[in-house]
Parts: C-alpha cells; sequence; structure tokens
C-alpha cells in the first residue's frame, strides 16, 4: 500500500482523519463515524497493515531529522501535502508499532458564512484588541473556525496577522492582510518563545493553534492587554469552564489577578461541537459568550458558574447557549433527535 494513495483516499471519500495501526485494516472516520477502508471503497481489497507498511509509511513521509525526532521523542507532528490536499499527521507508537494518524484539511479557505457563523462573530474581528478562545472536544472544527476568522481579517482589513502553529494547517495567502505562519519546531523552539518574540515584529492579529501551558496563557493575556488581537484555542467544554481553565492554571497567589486581567481582556468565548447533520455531514453546535460588565464583574468575583445566566439573558446581543443552539438545529430538521439529546446538558429543554 502506498501512504500518498491512502492519504488522498481518505479525502476524495471526505473523512476527517485516517487512522493507520500495525494489525488493523486502513480506517477511516466520515460525519464522526468509523469504517474500515474495504467498507468505504466498493469492491476493495485492502489488508491489514504490517510493520513493514508503518516503516514505509514513516520512510515516504519523514525525513531523517524528523525521523530521528519521532524515534527519540516517540511522538511527531506535522503538515503534509499530497497533490491539491493538505494533512495534520500525528505518528506515535503503540505497543511499540508505528501509528499514524492523518487530519484531512479542507482544501477550500473556509468563511465565517459557510460554517454558519452569527453576525456578532464578524463584528469581533473588528475589534483592535481583546481575547477571542475557540473551545471545545478534540476533532469539533476548532482550527477551521480560526481559519474562517483569519481569512475574514484578511479580506476585511490592513493588518499583520501572525499565526504560531503546531503544524501549520491551513495555508493562507496575503490579501488585504500580511500573513506569516510560524511553525513549532522549525520557526520557533516553543509556542511561549514564539509569543515572547512576537511583539518585535509589528503584529496586529495573533493567532495562537493551542494555549497550552501557564506560560502560553500568560503571555497571551498580555498580547491582548498590550493592544493586540488575540485568537486561540483550548480544548474545553463550555464558556464557564474555559474561564476556570484559564485561572486554574496559575498559582493561587496569582489568581486574583488574573481574574482581574481576564475580564478586561477577554472578548468572547466560542465553545462549539459536531453533531451528525440529518442527510449527511456535520453541523457545528456552539455555545457563545460576550464579555459585557455583567460577565466581567462575575470573572473578577469568582462567581464563574453564573457565566450561563449571562448567556441566557444576552441573546439580543448575540450570545446563545450550546443547548439553545442545539434545540434550534433541531427544530429546523438539522439534527436527529438522540443527536441532539447527547449533547445537551439539559435534555429535557429539548422540546421546549
Amino acid at each position: 500500500m502506498d501512504i500518498k494513495n491512502l492519504l488522498k483516499l481518505a479525502a476524495e471519500k471526505n473523512a476527517s482523519d485516517i487512522h493507520l495501526l500495525f494489525g488493523q485494516l486502513p480506517i477511516l472516520r466520515i460525519d464522526g463515524e468509523l469504517f474500515d477502508a474495504n467498507q468505504v471503497v466498493k469492491g476493495g481489497h485492502f489488508t491489514v497493515l504490517s510493520e513493514e507498511d508503518l516503516e514505509a509509511f514513516t520512510t515516504a513521509i519523514l525525513d531523517k531529522e524528523q525521523k530521528k525526532r519521532f524515534f527519540d521523542k516517540r511522538d511527531l507532528d506535522l503538515g503534509y501535502q499530497v497533490g491539491d490536499y493538505r494533512y495534520r499527521l500525528n505518528f506515535s507508537f503503540e505497543k511499540n508499532n508505528i501509528k499514524l494518524v492523518g487530519r484531512v484539511i479542507n482544501n477550500q479557505d473556509p468563511t465565517l458564512e459557510e460554517l454558519g457563523m452569527p453576525d456578532v462573530i464578524a463584528k469581533l474581528m473588528n475589534l483592535h484588541q481583546g481575547l477571542i478562545l475557540v473551545t471545545g472536544p478534540t476533532g469539533c472544527g476548532k482550527s477551521t473556525t480560526l481559519a474562517a476568522m483569519i481569512n475574514f481579517i484578511n479580506t476585511t482589513k490592513s493588518a499583520n496577522i501572525i499565526t504560531l502553529e503546531d503544524p501549520i494547517e491551513y495555508i493562507f495567502k496575503s490579501k488585504t492582510s500580511i500573513i506569516s505562519q510560524r511553525q513549532l519546531g522549525t520557526d520557533m523552539i516553543s509556542f511561549a518563545s514564539g509569543l515572547k518574540h512576537v511583539l518585535r515584529q509589528d503584529p496586529n492579529v495573533i493567532m495562537l493553534g493551542e494555549m497550552r501551558d501557564l506560560e502560553t496563557i500568560s503571555t497571551a493575556i498580555t498580547l491582548a492587554e498590550t493592544g493586540h488581537l488575540v485568537l486561540a484555542t483550548l480544548h474545553t467544554y463550555s464558556a464557564a469552564q474555559t474561564v476556570d481553565r484559564v485561572i486554574d492554571i496559575f498559582p493561587p497567589d496569582q489568581q486574583s489577578q488574573i481574574k482581574s486581567q481576564l475580564s478586561f481582556v477577554l472578548s468572547a468565548i466560542i465553545s462549539q461541537r459536531l453533531l451528525p447533520k440529518i442527510g449527511g455531514g456535520r453541523i457545528a453546535a456552539r455555545e457563545i459568550l460576550l464579555n459585557n460588565s455583567a460577565a466581567a464583574n462575575l470573572i473578577r468575583e469568582g462567581k464563574i458558574a453564573q457565566l450561563r445566566s449571562v448567556i441566557e439573558t444576552g441573546s439580543a446581543v448575540g450570545m446563545i447557549t450550546l443547548d439553545k443552539h442545539i434545540r434550534e438545529l433541531y427544530q429546523n430538521g438539522l439534527v436527529g433527535r438522540e443527536a441532539a439529546l447527547s449533547q445537551m446538558q439539559d435534555p429535557s429543554s429539548l422540546e421546549d
């Protein structure tokens, strides 16, 4: 089997991911479900992957330096291009065998309209400073949402946009803005280091692929505080949990100061999930918190659990709870009952 053909197969079958493991058939994730390649390809004659197959895949993709880093660290992320298709690849080991997972990156530039983003998100892109967080579990489309935001700014404003990614996923072409994309491991040694030096690069907008640790989060908040628009992601499930995560990563003696800073610099939190769409494909359900005076007061006072009530009463300015958005998708015939119930915090509200 040829790795490039397998990756192209995943893209052509509209898979979001492809899994290549020793002793198993190639596995594709399509609309959130897993299928082996013989189920996807009519008359397919795929065989289980051998140790030799996986070693050949590794040799075909990784150069000498990348291969050494992979065998030393036992994990490696990188971006990879096959023809018109781009992928985010993760190499790892499983029971001492090589394992490869590829995320298919849409080769079309995503837009806010295509993603069903409400108008308030486009308005946020006109901010000159602040912190906008896109959150959710792995595979919920956070990178695609960030890419759509960057594309919107790139076509509507004159700005210097700098992205820090691991790895670079969507490739942006400068339009009305300048875009520089920096990749962890090749263009910078760490997110914290990249953020530390970004101020010398005259940025207006900074996109951070993921806020992973205390130093990165602290620097991102400082950058937002000093007159930059910072877009970043976190692996959290709701707006309230996101605020808690940011605060809790700091030592107790710093948390009062961070609450005050966050209440000032936070512009919005967009927390999303992907649900199977009736008729095929997937659709995003979102919770949107906009940081108004009520939300800022609750953050400063540490009353994070009450942020949900701010969202519930803020629909007139574009806020929405996840449950309400899921209910709208269900009532509009876009998602099924079981899919809706599985993601709601209060399933009893589905029929309200």
